[in-house]
């Protein structure tokens, strides 16, 4: 099986907005174009695509990868290796045709991200399927026993370059119609639903120093409206509160989403796929973890706070803590911003070792195809 010539599926169910098909993406189109790897995406809702990826309206294949919707599947012949995102499962009639395979398709389940414990025993291991079929769970992660974070070769060259470049910063918030002022505090915000919101954009309206607020269209926006008064906010919408000032985004596409992060002092980012953007970003962030019952989302994060720490000083490490858990808990950032503020250097220059610790443990498209590769000898 050699980089040329294999042949992947990645099946990809829309459950979260746009998180799912974004990771799913990134997996196909690096596969793709450093891999050389034939790949086709199967997604049930091919339009969420559309949004993230622009130059995929009208096209059935991209960069190297063919997208297909999820019913086309069941009919079509099962690829060399199979990648269902987040257990969603491949249609039942393209499961029975890789039952017929010989040799049969090497079957990969593309877990969530998590910084736990648990993880590194977890990943790599098989579960009988059906058939004589496989099914192997491979856990993206932080560690060398898991499964790494997807990264391009070339996001970090780029990233530099355009951090060192004020020029194509300023170019950026040009194409946005923006001009931030160069002493402001710039913050990109995109999170769920936050009971905290409305608390802390009027401690950034009140504080002593100018603070841009750039908003993505998204889950928060609704709050952020009723916040300064209106019922509905747009994109391009631009309004000034005290030191404040909100900038209302259009839907970004990834990569200038990536150029956002890049642009910011202070992102906050939800769900998986941005977090691990924030994190390559090499700026500090916030993360909003997707909230699930009886808070069985926490100890994901204080897990990943407890990893990332290492280094930390610890009054900057202890304002990390607070004011992400805080948010979490959805009452109470406000009154931890100050801190948060004071210790933005400290998370900075800690930011870029963190990134560059995870990034030398190998991307995830990169120990996949490891992966596969060591169940075949």
């Amino acid at each position: 099986m050699t980089k040329s010539a294999l042949h992947v599926d990645i099946f990809c169910t829309v459950i979260d907005n746009f998180g799912d098909a974004g990771v799913c993406w990134r997996l196909a189109r690096q596969l793709a174009l450093e891999h050389g790897c034939r790949v086709r995406l199967w997604i049930d809702q091919p339009v969420v695509l559309h949004a993230l990826v622009p130059e995929l309206r009208g096209r059935r294949e991209w960069q190297g990868v063919a997208l297909g919707d999820w019913q086309e599947a069941a009919a079509a012949v099962p690829a060399q290796l199979v990648i269902e995102a987040f257990a969603c499962n491949p249609p039942a009639s393209y499961v029975q045709a890789m039952q017929a395979c010989n040799p049969p398709p090497q079957w990969i389940n593309l877990e969530y991200l998590s910084a736990e414990d648990w993880v590194e025993g977890c990943h790599g291991l098989p579960s009988p399927q059906p058939g004589g079929l496989r099914k192997y769970f491979f856990f993206p992660g932080f560690t060398p026993q898991t499964g790494g974070l997807l990264r391009e070769q070339a996001l970090d060259a780029e990233r530099r370059a355009f951090q060192a470049d004020a020029l194509a910063q300023a170019a950026f918030w040009r194409s946005l119609r923006l001009n931030p002022s160069a002493a402001a505090l710039k913050v990109s915000l995109f999170a769920y639903e936050n009971a905290a919101l409305p608390s802390l954009l009027a401690a950034w309206a009140n504080g002593d120093q100018p603070v841009f607020c750039a908003v993505p269209l998204g889950r928060s926006l609704p709050a952020v409206a009723q916040w300064v008064g209106l019922s509905s906010l747009h994109a391009g919408d631009v309004l000034q509160h005290g030191a404040l000032s909100i900038a209302v985004l259009p839907f970004l596409a990834q990569s200038d989403y990536d150029r956002l992060l890049w642009a910011c002092d202070l992102n906050f980012v939800r769900g998986e796929d941005s977090f691990v953007r924030a994190q390559w970003a090499q700026r500090p962030f916030v993360w909003h973890i997707y909230q699930q019952q009886e808070a069985a989302h926490r100890p994901k994060l204080e897990a990943f706070l407890q990893r990332s720490e290492g280094g930390l000083p610890a009054a900057a490490a202890q304002a990390r803590r607070d004011f992400w858990r805080a948010w979490d808990d959805q009452a109470g950032a406000a009154e931890h911003w100050p801190a948060l503020r004071a210790a933005l250097p400290e998370l900075g220059q800690h930011a870029a070792k963190w990134a560059e610790c995870v990034a030398d443990q190998g991307d995830l498209a990169s120990k996949l195809l490891i992966f596969c590769r060591h169940l075949l000898e």
